[in-house]
């Protein structure tokens, strides 16, 4: 699949304001400052789509981005910002909920995890509520580039055991500075949005 056009469609806090076209939509969802954005730029082959901050937690809404007028990548607040205050995390939490609960066109969600550290009891949290509500997940690797290569079986062992990943989700390894994954996610995505079509 080639990017050929994407815009930052809707910012959406409630089901009101979701967008009502029916096109297919891919959440992503991550720890603060797991590299959602960079994730988001690679995969657009943009370089500012999506704002990168150096102060994680600054994602508030629901940001529905349009690809190629055919999908949505469909970016929600981190989750495991120490700083972000109880209040504003049930806040996120409702948000998310109800996009999950209401949401009959997300296909799947890309669940974006650090490549070089065990997931944290939040990404286990977050994958078990995912699984909750039976929604098929790729797990991302993100920052695979900084781990030495002699680390990399292990660190996929880790991920895949402490997830516990039932049959039919998986892993994808992803550096957005080599951008490897790129085409494996964007090939994942243009066979599910052909099958949404047909």
């Amino acid at each position: 699949m080639k990017v050929t056009d994407v815009e930052l469609k809707i910012s959406a806090v409630r089901q009101s304001q979701y967008p009502i076209d029916a096109l297919t939509e891919f959440m992503l969802v991550g720890r603060s400052n797991v590299g959602k954005s960079s994730f988001i730029n690679t995969i657009t082959s943009r370089k500012n789509i999506a704002r990168i901050s150096s102060k994680p937690g600054k994602t508030q809404t629901l940001n529905f981005y349009l690809v190629n007028k055919s999908f949505y990548l469909v970016d929600v607040p981190g989750y495991g910002y120490a700083q972000t205050d109880k209040r504003t995390q049930e806040k996120f939490g409702k948000m998310i909920e109800e996009y999950l609960e209401k949401r009959e066109n997300l296909t799947r969600v890309f669940m974006l995890v650090d490549f070089r550290h065990k997931p944290s009891e939040d990404d286990v949290l977050m994958y078990n509520f995912l699984k909750y509500y039976h929604i098929p997940v790729t797990v991302v690797a993100t920052k695979y580039d900084k781990v030495s290569s002699s680390k990399v079986e292990a660190c996929k062992k880790e991920i895949i055991s402490t997830l516990d990943l039932v049959v039919g989700d998986d892993l994808v390894l992803f550096s957005s500075v080599t951008k490897l994954g790129r085409e494996a996610i964007l090939e994942k995505i243009s066979s599910l949005v052909l099958e949404d079509t047909i």
